[in-house]
C-alpha cells in the first residue's frame, strides 16, 4: 500500500490546490492516479461530511463528532481508498487519520488511545505511506480560509474555519507532535510560499517516494 498518500495541515494551508497540481503532475508521468478527500469520498460519506461541516451544527460533542469521522472513514476506506490501491493507482487523500488526531485529539481533547482504536476498525489495516504535512501559520491560513470562504461561497463547509485561533493552534501542535513521532512518513512542506514553489516541493518529495518504493 506504499502508493497512498496524504495531505495534511491547517485550515488554509493550500491543500486543495496542491492536490490538484500533484494530480496533474503525476497524470503527466503517466501514472495511474485517485484524488479523493474526508470526510467524504462516496455517497454515504459525503451525506455525513455535510453533518460534520455544517457551520450551524456547533453542537455537536466531540465524541460524536470523533464517531462520525470513523463511520465517513470505514465507508471511505472500503469503496473507495482499499479499490484504488488494489488496482495499482495512487491514491492521493486530503486528510486522513492524522487529522482526527490533530483535530478531535489535539484540539478537542479526546483520548488518543480511543482515536487509535477507532482508526484501527476504520482503516482495515489502510495506512499512508507517505504524509504531506503543508505547515502554515495558523493565522495566516484561517485568514486564507475565511477569505475563500467569501469569493468561493463555501460557508457551507466552514464549520471549523469558526473555530478559535487557539483551537487552531492545538491543531497546529498536534501535527507538529505527529511529524515529531514518525518523520519517515510525514514529511514537512514548507507552505508559506508561492503555490508554484510549494507544488515543486510537494512534487520533488513524492516522485522520489514512488522511486524509491518500486
Amino acid at each position: 500500500m506504499h502508493k497512498f498518500i496524504t495531505i495534511e495541515g491547517v485550515e488554509g494551508c493550500g491543500k486543495t490546490t496542491q492536490i490538484q497540481l500533484l494530480y496533474a503532475a503525476l497524470q503527466a508521468k503517466g501514472i495511474p492516479t485517485l484524488t479523493t478527500r474526508e470526510p467524504g469520498g462516496c455517497a454515504i460519506a459525503d451525506k455525513i461530511r455535510a453533518i460534520l461541516l455544517d457551520p450551524a451544527h456547533t453542537h455537536i460533542v466531540p465524541t460524536t463528532e470523533l464517531l462520525l469521522y470513523a463511520a465517513a472513514r470505514a465507508q471511505h476506506v472500503q469503496e473507495i481508498i482499499r479499490p484504488a490501491l488494489e488496482a495499482g493507482k495512487v491514491v492521493i487523500c486530503d486528510r486522513f487519520t492524522d487529522a482526527t488526531i490533530a483535530y478531535q485529539g489535539y484540539a478537542r481533547g479526546l483520548d488518543l488511545g480511543t482515536i487509535e482504536t477507532l482508526a484501527q476498525l476504520a482503516c482495515d489495516g489502510i495506512k499512508p505511506a507517505l504524509t504531506l504535512w503543508l505547515d502554515l501559520p495558523v493565522a495566516v491560513g484561517v485568514e486564507r480560509a475565511l477569505r475563500r470562504n467569501l469569493s468561493q461561497d463555501s460557508s457551507a463547509e466552514a464549520r471549523f474555519d469558526q473555530e478559535s485561533i487557539q483551537f487552531h493552534s492545538k491543531v497546529q501542535l498536534g501535527y507538529t507532535k505527529l511529524q515529531a513521532a514518525d518523520p519517515q512518513r510525514i514529511k514537512r512542506i514548507d507552505a508559506d510560499a508561492s503555490p508554484k514553489q510549494v507544488a515543486e516541493r510537494i512534487i520533488k518529495v513524492v516522485t522520489h517516494h514512488l522511486e524509491t518504493m518500486e
